[in-house]
């Protein structure tokens, strides 16, 4: 498969934590550095970044690296504006996409080629990783459901995709309960990283 493309969401307004979360260190670089160096490690051929809050502080931030990035000036809207946002900077010959948030920084590159392996021998347009019966991130998306996801509701989320088109839908059993664990709290934080230390 060619051009892979990840999309990470990083555009939120972090309102639990009270600051902006993808700022915070993690791993010796910061939680959002980490989600890249996760995706930049598997086979995914591009990073798509989408920012809105905070995008001052964090477009320095990405700009370290080599991703692409977008701005999502309807962030307030909620997370599917940001996913939205991201298919259409993508181009137009993109093949698939596997789009994660920007607070999950536990995906492993091997989970992440996991879920890529397991849609190449699939016939299968949409593939989400399971921990104990649990749907979580990223989820592979093909693109012919590009112009679909642009009609969703931006109060039913990504979530409606796969439940609209179940038939089409494959789920890959993981091991890693990482697929499921965000940060949305300091406190939530302050324990991810007591574990890691």
């Amino acid at each position: 498969m060619g051009n892979l493309w990840a999309i990470i969401l990083a555009a939120g307004e972090s309102k639990r934590m009270g600051f902006p979360k993808m700022i915070l260190p993690f791993k010796n670089t910061t939680m959002l550095e980490n989600v890249i160096t996760n995706v930049a490690g598997s086979q995914i051929d591009n990073t798509l970044v989408v920012l809105g809050a905070e995008r001052e502080i964090l477009t320095e931030l990405v700009k370290k690296t080599s991703v692409k990035y977008c701005y999502n000036d309807n962030y307030k809207e909620g997370m599917l504006s940001s996913v939205k946002c991201g298919f259409r900077n993508l181009p137009s010959d993109f093949e698939a996409v596997l789009v994660f948030q920007g607070d999950q920084p536990f995906i492993s590159s091997g989970n992440i080629d996991r879920i890529i392996e397991e849609h190449r021998s699939s016939d299968k347009g949409i593939v989400i990783p399971v921990y104990e019966k649990k749907r979580g991130h990223p989820i592979l998306i093909e693109r012919k459901y590009r112009d679909y996801i642009e009609t969703l509701d931006v109060s039913e989320g990504l979530r409606s995709l796969a439940r609209n088109f179940s038939g089409d839908v494959m789920e890959v059993e993981t091991d890693d309960p990482g697929i499921l664990r965000d940060i949305d709290t300091y406190e939530e934080y302050k324990k991810e990283i007591n574990q890691i230390l």
